[in-house]
């Protein structure tokens, strides 16, 4: 009896690593995607710059993973940023650090670090299966894949689930496996939108003006309903619904969670950030003459369009005459959102199967022989090459021990 190949579901980066460890360890190996090609987000994530990984010292990169650091951590160990970038110039890719620390190819795009991975691939012996859709398994356990030719069964010893979150379902990441886990008992924690935008109740007037306007150079403090406030800089994007952009996605995790906790929650933002209260106060204080109030904050304190427009939209017009109270709203205008926008939009996705279900080797410990990787781990990280490093890791982790579970239960040799 001929050893039986090591199915890989899902081309994504988590996939393909996984894909890879597992033919270079000498298994048989066929990939199956539902899409026409792999690495699509891959490749998304590309258009502007493919941020693989950043910089950062260990433990500022190992706390981006929040609530999951636990179960991420020994995966960074194993193949972290570092080791990334090794494994990136083995494909002949340059790689540079840029001033936000974050790393990127040297040509900033993903193509033809896909290219080359794709070739080596095929190289170690991958055989990839396209526009076949898993559809779960059949009465006798064999794996079930509709294709443009029908449906096929697949038997396969050992499996590797890489099947991405429920963000940008277009590109192949639907989240269609979380009903076919649970039906098997799987524990899959619901997914969410991470990385998202949210929700604000524009008035008419500020979104006909504002949407699509970026906001620059602010400070975001979200307190929690534990007391604890959360602060970052950066910059956020108006949009017709609400706000999306950097600042946004890295609170965005939190800002969801109280949401659900609250029923919504008030983001705060420092309009002036290199500027302290009281100086401020005395600014706005000095006499205008026959400028009007806009002209006064623009030339004061260089406030101007879209920010001037958040004022107006948030603060009585009242307090537009006392220097005072203008400042206070100047240093922590209070933003209420109301709701992220819907999953698809997102960047990522929380949620997904839980840790506690997988071993050590993320082997679904009701289902032996079933590996899980990437975006489908109940995990989430903020943009900044958190998501692709745990991605990469985790398909490596994955592979490694579906590789383990092969070589243990398969035969080496026919039997004639």
């Amino acid at each position: 009896m001929a050893t039986r190949p090591v199915a890989v579901i899902g081309g994504g980066p988590a996939g393909l690593m996984a894909a890879e460890v597992l033919a270079q360890g000498g298994a048989r190996v066929d990939l199956y995607d539902a899409m026409p090609s792999v690495g699509r987000k891959l490749l998304m994530a590309g258009r502007g710059g493919l941020n693989l990984t950043h910089s950062e010292p260990a433990e500022a990169f190992l706390a981006r993973y929040g609530a999951r650091r636990a179960q991420i951590e020994p995966l960074l160990r194993a193949f972290g940023p570092e080791a990334l970038r090794v494994w990136v110039h083995g494909l002949g890719i340059d790689t540079f650090t840029g001033t936000s620390g974050r790393v990127f190819p040297a040509e900033m795009k993903a193509a033809p670090l896909l290219r080359a991975w794709l070739r080596r691939l095929r190289e170690n012996g991958v055989h990839f299966h396209m526009r076949h859709r898993w559809c779960g398994w059949d009465e006798r356990g064999a794996l079930r894949f509709a294709t443009p030719q029908g449906e096929l069964s697949v038997a396969a010893g050992t499996i590797v689930l890489s099947l991405g979150g429920g963000s940008w379902a277009r590109l192949g990441s639907t989240g269609a496996w979380v009903p076919l886990l649970a039906q098997r008992g799987v524990s899959v924690a619901a997914l969410q939108p991470s990385n998202c935008g949210f929700d604000t109740g524009w008035s008419e007037h500020f979104r006909a003006r504002f949407a699509g306007h970026p906001v620059k150079s602010v400070v975001a403090t979200l307190t929690d309903s534990n007391g604890i406030a959360h602060r970052q800089q950066g910059e956020f994007v108006v949009t017709a619904t609400g706000v999306e952009g950097s600042l946004i996605y890295a609170l965005s995790a939190r800002v969801r969670d109280e949401i659900t906790t609250a029923g919504s929650a008030v983001i705060h933002l420092d309009l002036a950030p290199g500027m302290a209260l009281p100086r401020l106060i005395t600014e706005l204080a000095r006499p205008r003459g026959a400028r009007s109030m806009a002209n006064h904050l623009r030339s004061r304190l260089g406030i101007a369009g879209v920010k001037a427009g958040l004022l107006r939209e948030f603060i009585p017009a009242d307090d537009f005459a006392d220097p005072a109270r203008l400042g206070g709203a100047i240093k922590a205008l209070p933003l209420q959102v109301i709701a992220p926008r819907p999953l698809d939009e997102a960047i990522s996705s929380a949620g997904g199967v839980t840790f506690e279900a997988l071993d050590e080797r993320l082997m679904i410990r009701s289902l032996p022989g079933v590996f899980c990787a990437g975006e489908m781990l109940d995990w989430e990280a903020p943009t900044g090459g958190y998501l692709l490093t745990a991605c990469f890791a985790s398909g490596r982790a994955a592979g490694l021990g579906a590789l383990a579970w092969s070589k243990r239960t398969l035969p080496k040799t026919d039997t004639g």
